[in-house]
C-alpha cells in the first residue's frame, strides 16, 4: 500500500503542471511572472493614490529609477532588463493607471496631461525627492514631460523608442492609424500575432496555451484600451514642444526595427536635447527593454555610471 501511495504521488508531481499548463494557463503564467520577479530582486506592491489603486514592482537599494511602460503594457515589460539595475539601484516599475493590475475607471480622463499629472502624485506618495525617469513609447512621452516641468527631481532620463515626436517620418504604424487600423486593439488571435509582429523584431516563443491566455485577456482588455487611445490621439506629439525645457542628461535608445515608431525621431531628439546620447539596438524593434534586455540595460548602466 505504501509504495502505491509513492508511485501516485510520483504520477500526480508529474501530472500536475500539465493539468495546470492545459486546463489554468493563467496560473502558469502567473507563476512565471512572479519567479522571474524573484529573481531580478523586485516585489509586487500597491498604493493608493487619490481614488486610484496602483500596482508597482520595487526592489534593489541605492539611487532610485522610476520607470514607465508604453500603451498596453504594464509593469513587467520591464523585469528582466531591472534584473541588473537592482543590484546597485532603488528600481520602481508602476503600472500606469489604466493599465496592468492598477484601476480602470472608465469616467476619468487618461490623456498624456492627466496621466502627467497622476504619475506626480504617485511620486509624492512614493516620496522621491530626486531619481532617474525612464520611460518606453507613451511612458516616454510622460516621462519628458514630466522633466521639462519638474527639472530638479529628475537626476537623469532614458527615452526609450518614445512617442510624442511630430516631425519624425511616419512609420509602418503610423500610416496604419491614418487608414483607421490599429494593431495594438486586439479583436483575435490572428490581431494578437499581427501585435507582436508590429513591436518586436523577433518575436518571442510563447507555449501555445499561455498564448491563448493572454489573448483572452487582450480581447477583453480591449475596450478599455480603445478608450484610452483616443484621449492619446489628441495629444500623441506633445513631447517635441517641451523638448528644449529639457536639461537633464537624456539617453535616447531606439530598436533599428522599430515599425510603431520611426527611428528618424533619434535625430530629432539629438537636435532639442543639449545633454543627450543615443544608442541604437540592431536586430531590435520597439521594446528594446524586452527584446534585448541584458544588451539594453548595459547600455542603460554605462549611461547612469557617467551621469
Amino acid at each position: 500500500m505504501y509504495k502505491k501511495l509513492i508511485i501516485l504521488a510520483g504520477a500526480l508531481v508529474i501530472l500536475l503542471p500539465i493539468v495546470i499548463y492545459f486546463a489554468f494557463p493563467g496560473i502558469l503564467y502567473n507563476f512565471l511572472l512572479n519567479a522571474a520577479r524573484k529573481s531580478a530582486g523586485l516585489s509586487k506592491k500597491v498604493m493608493t493614490v487619490d481614488n486610484y489603486t496602483v500596482a508597482y514592482l520595487e526592489g534593489g537599494k541605492g539611487d532610485t529609477i522610476l520607470l514607465l511602460h508604453g500603451f498596453s503594457g504594464n509593469k513587467d515589460n520591464w523585469t528582466t532588463f531591472a534584473k541588473q539595475l537592482a543590484v546597485n539601484f532603488h528600481v520602481v516599475a508602476i503600472d500606469i493607471p489604466g493599465f496592468g493590475e492598477s484601476s480602470k475607471i472608465e469616467t476619468e480622463s487618461y490623456t498624456i496631461d492627466s496621466q502627467a499629472k497622476r504619475i506626480k502624485k504617485i511620486i509624492d506618495v512614493l516620496g522621491l525627492v530626486k531619481f532617474h525617469l525612464a520611460g518606453n513609447s507613451m511612458g516616454g512621452i510622460i516621462a519628458g514631460k514630466y522633466t521639462a516641468a519638474f527639472p530638479d527631481k529628475v537626476l537623469s532620463l532614458a527615452l526609450f523608442d518614445t512617442g510624442g515626436i511630430y516631425s519624425a517620418e511616419k512609420s509602418e504604424f503610423i500610416k496604419l492609424l491614418e487608414r483607421g487600423e490599429n494593431p495594438f486593439l486586439i479583436d483575435s488571435p490572428h490581431g494578437f500575432d499581427e501585435m507582436m509582429q508590429f513591436i518586436y523584431e523577433t518575436p518571442p516563443t510563447i507555449p501555445k496555451r499561455i498564448k491563448v491566455y493572454l489573448t483572452k485577456q487582450m480581447i477583453s482588455s480591449r475596450e478599455f484600451n480603445e478608450k484610452i487611445w483616443k484621449e492619446l490621439a489628441q495629444e500623441m506629439y506633445l513631447l517635441e514642444s517641451d523638448l528644449p525645457k529639457i536639461n537633464a542628461k537624456t539617453l535616447i535608445v531606439w530598436g533599428e526595427k522599430d515599425r510603431i515608431l520611426h527611428l528618424s525621431s533619434t535625430r530629432i531628439l539629438e537636435k532639442s536635447l543639449p545633454h543627450a546620447t543615443t544608442v541604437i539596438i540592431k536586430g531590435c524593434g520597439h521594446v528594446p527593454m524586452i527584446e534585448k534586455p541584458q544588451e539594453t540595460a548595459q547600455h542603460y548602466l554605462e549611461f547612469l555610471n557617467r551621469s
